[in-house]
């Protein structure tokens, strides 16, 4: 008896991927990131496929008004190192959303999803921006 294969795979040229838009403020910085990992690897999809990308573009806006809970604000770290000797460099996250929110909210994400290189080329789908105003009119976002 010859087993056929009955699924058709899911891959990224059957893919229909939509642009979605997220407003981050008052939104809890880690509820924001888990809805945007499973958003841009497609976990929202009936046709998920884990080794495909078929997840959607998400762009996200209004970064520096992120919520973070507790004493996050003084106590959260972030680390950046020069690979140079004695080059670790440290902010706090009130630092990081004066300075730059936007790498907060990537790095968040970025943590989310699995390491691979199917992650590097998820995380280019996400688009994130301070202030109200972003550059993806012409695709049409849809308001999440």
């Amino acid at each position: 008896m010859k087993l056929t294969k009955t699924t058709k795979s899911f891959d990224n040229k059957t893919a229909a991927q939509k642009w979605i838009l997220l407003d981050a403020e008052g939104v809890a910085l880690g509820r924001l990131a888990t809805k945007i990992a499973n958003t841009l690897r497609g976990k929202d999809k009936a046709q998920y496929t884990a080794h495909n990308d078929c997840g959607d573009f998400v762009v996200v806006i209004n970064a520096e008004k992120v919520k973070l809970t507790g004493n996050k604000m003084e106590d959260k770290k972030f680390f950046h190192h020069s690979q140079y000797y004695s080059g670790m460099k440290t902010k706090t996250a009130a630092e990081m959303i004066t300075k730059k929110p936007e790498q907060m909210i990537m790095d968040a994400v970025k943590t989310m999803l699995p390491k691979s290189k199917l992650s590097d080329h998820i995380l280019t789908k996400l688009k994130v921006y301070k202030g109200s105003a972003h550059p993806h009119d012409a695709q049409q976002p849809i308001k999440a």
